[in-house]
């Protein structure tokens, strides 16, 4: 129990970090109803590009500006290929998550690069401070995101995922709607994939793999847990919420003994049964109100 407990504070600073992440996915998800799979390579860009920065003498905060505009561009070219090729969504995504692995290998200059002694923004050696700078960086993602997709460019972009139709009726076009979306969401993908690298000390090529899956496991969970309710900033923060609760039930497991090779197994589990909880309380709901055929009591 102890070892639970002491993992729980390192668990919610990798938590808000990974819930950065949580909330680009959101915004393809949710917002855009677009399922990209860009998510699972962008986070690594993101990653190698401020590591690589940092080593280079660059101060780790401004890097993490150059890891957003990298995620950013991978979100560019999924968004190019899906609405200007008419490659659909998901393949659009795969295909620039393939050649982002090459990409990132070119960045980094091979498979890892380790930042040893060198100065960074976050670190799991100081939790305290870790703790600190990853609630400022949700709070101030979460407040951005607020103000953003409250003006009329970002009602646009919601309208999108909601009705493409009724958008295109009132002449926006929603193509260009779709990109700024992926856009913005591969944006906080690379941020979160730069604070991750400066969190754990280094950037390697397979720390995205799985990345998707962990985002949408932090959106449903904010979503059963704290449900869409209030305004759209309580959204967010359920988001990131969600977020810190798989990450201290993932170190939950692991302190009771789970390998780390069925993590991936718990993860796909975890997701799918989330997932799954909201049609099942509408069935639930369904059949509970049913009335009963008379002659059939």
């Amino acid at each position: 129990m102890d070892g639970i407990i002491a993992a729980i504070p390192g668990a919610t600073a990798q938590g808000l970090v990974w819930g950065v992440m949580a909330l680009g996915v959101y915004v393809t998800y949710k917002l855009l109803d677009i399922a990209d799979l860009t998510v699972d390579s962008s986070l690594c860009t993101g990653g190698a590009t401020s590591a690589v920065l940092i080593l280079m003498g660059m101060h780790p905060l401004l890097s993490l500006v150059f890891a957003v505009f990298a995620g950013m561009l991978a979100g560019l070219v999924t968004g190019f290929l899906h609405t200007r090729l008419r490659i659909p969504a998901i393949l659009a995504g795969i295909l620039t998550q393939l050649g982002l692995y090459s990409i990132n290998l070119r960045i980094m200059g091979k498979s890892s690069v380790a930042l040893l002694r060198q100065p960074v923004v976050i670190s799991l050696g100081n939790i305290p401070m870790a703790l600190l700078i990853g609630v400022l960086v949700a709070a101030a993602v979460v407040a951005v995101m607020y103000w953003f997709f409250g003006t009329e460019l970002g009602c646009a972009i919601r309208a999108t995922g909601n009705n493409r139709k009724m958008v295109r009726a009132q002449g926006v076009n929603t193509d260009t709607m779709k990109i700024i979306g992926l856009v913005l969401s591969n944006g906080l993908v690379g941020l979160a994939g730069g604070l991750l690298a400066q969190y754990q000390g280094s950037a390697n090529i397979n720390m995205g793999r799985g990345a998707i899956v962990i985002g949408l496991a932090s959106v449903i969970i904010g979503e059963v847990i704290f449900g869409a309710r209030f305004n759209f900033a309580y959204q967010l923060g359920s988001i990131v919420a969600g977020s810190v609760i798989y990450q201290i039930v993932i170190a939950f497991v692991l302190q009771l003994g789970l390998s780390t090779e069925d993590l991936k197994l718990f993860s796909a589990v975890t997701v799918a049964l989330a997932l799954s909880v909201p049609a099942l309380q509408k069935k639930f709901l369904k059949s509970k109100f049913t009335p009963v055929p008379a002659g059939k009591e």
